[in-house]
């Protein structure tokens, strides 16, 4: 970016930041405009993530220079960023859950009074503000709610209250729609356009190109840690804006997966829980992709850790390979050979800290619960056996690190992403469980999980695929259960239906569009 808008409020020029021999940001311009949306765009790796950290003083600048109102600043820490006004909604929500909403939209800013000698937190005043942003958000819950009874999606409201409450000249809002409904993502287009009618200026990151040209005045897209584009999304093309970030034509995105159709592996019937979901009867093939679609709230995730034997409340009938299943653990799910890659990779899919062989082995370390050779040598873990599993995999699955010792969170959200999922292959599994499996990752590495579901399919495995992405399971699932308020309300075979009837099923909004779909079958009905 080489032009100069003297409206610019922050302006970064020829930034670089080196982390040992990786060159990650290589002289990135970038201008934020107060009441503009500036998109920025590039594939996992791109250094979005570098560049987010430096303007929130996580990282000091190594070249170039940061210009506040023209004149050069330097962020020393995370508080000297916030005090400038810049504030940042990221796409994994960290909270203390035992606090109330209120508490953590003022964590450690809370509104104080005297009280004699002594300064004491103004607990009304706190809530009472707290209140006004969480309704400003459409939160529809009391600021004085704990944390741990709220919902990943109300989460992600909290963060951005917690944006608005402080007054900021700029906002960074890193994949905040992650986890939003369709209804909830709508609601979210009004908020930006509430800051950018403040005057507030919005550096906007999403892999989601509808996101982009629905809420976004400009762009800038960076590959390898270079700015490659720029400009004004009016003029914008999503093949093109595809094209620059990255280096290349990605001409089909989705695979074409054939259906293997082999032997029924999976069948649930009445699997219920008192308050998440009732009555779901499904089945599943090898060499079968079971999509399972519906809005926030659905009972999807909830459905499949009950399989895994993580939501104890859960009855119904499980069999795998014709034997009946008792699942009072997860073990006994893994044992039958069930994997569960979860909807947040980082919280529960993988240890951060842990590295890439380390990550990889842990799910066999408790010894060979299917057909996957032992890790061990009797009671020792073989170091041996462990880089050979981690070495397969990394081939495998295409992992992109430096080493077998690099710790995860020193991966990209795609490669992550690819660990937690050769976690369960070393394993050998029947039936794998993909939760959000592209959750926060951009087209590339979408490309990449979509050609190892392909794989899997291939080698006969049965995956159960649980997406908030329509496109993703109409062109991926053979077929697709759609869920409202925790019952089954429709299941369609792969081009029955268009986008709007599975819409249309999944909220409730038009039965009449879906009265020739097929209904809740039983499971012998759906393998049919």
């Amino acid at each position: 970016m080489t032009s100069e808008n003297p409206s610019a409020w922050l302006r970064l020029q020829g930034i670089h930041k080196r982390f040992g021999p990786t060159h990650a940001l290589r002289g990135v311009d970038l201008e934020l405009v107060p009441g503009e949306v500036l998109a920025l765009i590039g594939e996992n790796g791109a250094g979005k993530s570098t560049l987010v950290k430096l303007l929130t003083g996580v990282y000091p600048v190594d070249e170039g220079q940061i210009l506040l109102g023209g004149e050069p600043v330097r962020f020393g820490r995370a508080q000297d960023a916030q005090a400038a006004g810049i504030v940042a909604v990221h796409q994994e929500t960290v909270m203390f859950e035992e606090l109330s909403a209120a508490e953590n939209i003022f964590i450690g800013r809370q509104p104080m009074r005297r009280l004699g000698p002594l300064s004491v937190i103004d607990w009304a005043r706190m809530n009472t503000e707290a209140q006004a942003v969480l309704d400003q958000v459409g939160a529809g819950f009391a600021a004085t709610t704990p944390v741990k009874q709220l919902s990943l999606a109300q989460r992600h409201l909290i963060e951005i209250a917690r944006a608005l409450s402080q007054q900021a000249k700029v906002v960074i809002l890193d994949e905040p729609t992650a986890a939003l409904s369709q209804a909830e993502i709508r609601d979210f287009y009004g908020l930006v356009r509430g800051l950018k009618a403040q005057g507030v200026a919005v550096l906007f990151i999403t892999h989601k190109f509808d996101e982009i040209f629905a809420v976004a005045d400009r762009y800038v897209v960076l590959r390898d840690g270079a700015s490659v584009g720029h400009g004004r999304i009016a003029d914008a093309k999503e093949n093109e804006l595809v094209r620059l970030m990255a280096g290349r034509e990605i001409s089909k995105i989705y695979p074409h997966i054939p259906r293997q159709a082999g032997e029924v592996v999976l069948e649930v019937q009445n699997l219920s829980h008192p308050t998440e979901f009732d009555s779901l009867n499904f089945s599943l093939r090898a060499g079968e992709i079971l999509g399972f679609y519906g809005l926030v709230g659905a009972g999807r995730s909830e459905a499949m850790l009950a399989l895994m034997g993580l939501n104890p409340q859960a009855r119904g009938d499980i069999r795998v390979g014709g034997q009946a299943l008792k699942v009072r653990e997860p073990a006994d799910a893994i044992a039958a050979g069930l994997a569960y890659v979860p909807e947040e990779r980082q919280r529960q899919g993988g240890i951060l800290d842990f590295s890439v062989r380390h990550n990889i082995s842990l799910a066999g370390l408790a010894g060979p619960v299917t057909q996957a050779a032992p890790l061990s040598r009797g009671p020792w873990l073989s170091a041996a056996r462990e880089a050979a599993l981690t070495d397969s995999m990394i081939g495998r699955l295409r992992i992109k690190t430096a080493s077998h010792d690099t710790p995860l969170s020193g991966l990209s959200g795609g490669n992550q992403q690819k660990v937690v999922i050769a976690k369960w292959l070393g394993l050998n599994p029947r039936i794998v469980i993909l939760d959000e499996p592209t959750k926060g990752i951009d087209v590339g590495a979408k490309q990449a999980v979509y050609q190892l579901i392909a794989d899997m399919v291939a080698q006969g495995l049965a995956v159960i695929l649980v997406s908030s992405e329509l496109p993703e399971v109409m062109h991926l699932a053979h077929r697709t259960v759609v869920m409202r308020r925790g019952r089954m309300v429709a299941t369609f075979e792969q081009g029955e239906a268009d986008a709007e009837t599975i819409v249309a099923a999944a909220s409730g909004l038009a039965h009449e569009a879906v009265e020739h779909a097929s209904y809740t079958a039983a499971p012998k009905e759906l393998a049919a």
